[in-house]
């Protein structure tokens, strides 16, 4: 089972349960600063070149961006719930306090960690005000539980060679250019283009674009857009792909993700 916390009053967080799961995930990144708790089962977590192994009462928290896969061990299933927040949101909150918040994940196990999201989540999902549960956000995000634990720290910021290319493609990201046109256009070879790709972001050109387009799914079905013309507007050869690259990346169908 799997659920989906929004409020339109409060548009700079989304929240997830997910019950019994053993969907497994592809690499993928999210625009948002990304934390998150086990309840049940072990995980294993890759962000970069770091792991680690996730047990119940784990945290970690993911940097807005930052390539990372989390999934349960080879045929077990786990429960989590996850946090995204928006990160220029964020930095608004903690101030001066941002240090790390785009270079570094944390993973610790702290109970009372554990117990601040779990209370925060909690009233995410029942009818408390908006007001309420604002101000239940930002206090945990001042306590900053969040960051405690083992720091691994990640490489950025973006090379400026690789943001020029990356802008590009956000341009044109239901019909991008060819792998070999995208290369000459920035004087490169192709292999330079996937190596360049695969040393800042962990993914080759191919999969950073469905990494991309599914993200701008994820909007998009907050505003309510139409299913059947999704997967054209966003240039997947059609329903039954985007299906398979939605899910693959947030263990929901598309449906499933917009209804929560």
């Amino acid at each position: 089972m799997s659920q989906f916390w929004r409020d339109a009053a409060l548009p700079f967080v989304e929240s997830r349960r997910a019950s019994h799961s053993r969907a497994c995930y592809r690499a993928h990144s999210h625009p948002t600063l990304s934390i998150g708790v086990v309840d049940q089962g072990q995980s294993l977590f890759q962000c970069a070149d770091q792991h680690a192994t996730l047990t119940p009462g784990s945290l970690v928290s993911i940097p807005a961006h930052a390539v990372h896969a989390c999934n349960p061990l080879p045929g077990r299933g786990w429960s989590y719930q996850m946090l995204y927040l928006d990160r220029a949101w964020v930095a608004h909150v903690l101030g001066d306090d941002t240090e790390g918040i785009d270079t570094t994940a944390f993973v610790g196990d702290s109970p009372t960690a554990y117990r601040a999201f779990c209370r925060l989540n909690d009233l995410l999902f029942s009818g408390a005000s908006v007001r309420t549960k604002q101000a239940g956000l930002i206090d945990f995000l001042v306590a900053r539980h969040w960051r405690g634990g083992a720091a691994l720290l990640l490489k950025r910021p973006v090379a400026t060679r690789l943001q020029a290319i990356q802008d590009h493609l956000l341009q044109s990201l239901a019909h991008p250019p060819g792998l070999t046109a995208l290369a000459r256009r920035h004087a490169m070879s192709r292999y330079q283009l996937i190596r360049l790709f695969r040393h800042e972001t962990g993914l080759t050109p191919h999969a950073w674009l469905l990494d991309q387009r599914i993200q701008r799914a994820r909007q998009r079905l907050q505003q309510g857009a139409a299913l059947a013309d999704l997967a054209q507007e966003l240039g997947f050869a059609d329903q039954g792909h985007f299906q398979r690259v939605f899910k693959a990346r947030v263990a929901s169908t598309p449906g499933g993700y917009r209804l929560g």
